[in-house]
């Protein structure tokens, strides 16, 4: 197989549809879907790490066939473990002789040969990762690695932008729906709220009795 070659015309092209759209779902789709394109391979997914089940959580794929996503859980410490643990990319040249591969059957029927896993992070946070798949044996090479580098970086940013503005403005949302501050009955008391501004003699009289 003839590799393109990755220049930065492709790395733009897919930022700048990113940085249009605020729908994270969109955000995934476009990217799997250009890194695809751009490399001129079979396929791309995008997963999600989930604390809780320690699964990878599939967000989007493209080039993929249902009946491979739907293969069963993706679990972080079978499948490609090492990227996700160490925060760095893994390349799978054999899928059928790498017991890296969780699913060697079903990468086989699915005709993947080779695979990619870049894991996605933002700050010291693994989030997820962004796996590209081969058809034909790829050794992928430092070029290969950059771009798809590049691209999870991007997107990883992207959903958590999306992330921090749908809590803000839900924080909004929630502020716009309270009472006008001036409608509110102050529950706090004035200085001399409940005090007599003055006594009467009798009354001081029988205070002191």
């Amino acid at each position: 197989m003839e590799k393109p070659i990755i220049n930065y015309e492709s790395l733009i092209r897919i930022t700048r549809s990113i940085s249009m759209i605020r729908d994270p779902e969109e955000i995934v789709l476009i990217s799997v879907e250009g890194v695809t394109n751009a490399l001129n391979v079979k396929g791309c997914a995008l997963f999600l790490f989930d604390k809780k089940s320690r699964e990878l959580s599939l967000t989007g794929s493209y080039g993929l066939s249902q009946e491979y996503l739907d293969k069963g859980p993706v679990s972080s410490m079978r499948s490609i473990a090492s990227s996700l643990e160490d925060g760095q990319p893994v390349a799978i040249y054999d899928v059928n002789d790498d017991p890296r591969i969780q699913y060697p059957e079903a990468a086989e029927k699915e005709g993947i040969a080779s695979i990619l896993s870049v894991p996605m992070i933002i700050g010291e946070r693994v989030i997820g990762c962004l796996r590209v798949y081969t058809a034909e044996p790829w050794e992928f090479g430092l070029n290969d690695v950059n771009f798809v580098q590049a691209v999870a970086q991007v997107v990883g940013m992207a959903i958590e932008m999306c992330r921090v503005n749908k809590g803000y403005k839900e924080s909004i949302d929630i502020l716009k729906t309270m009472r006008d501050p001036r409608t509110l009955k102050s529950t706090k008391r004035t200085p001399y709220e409940g005090v007599p501004k003055s006594f009467s003699k009798e009354e001081v009289a029988q205070s002191s009795a």
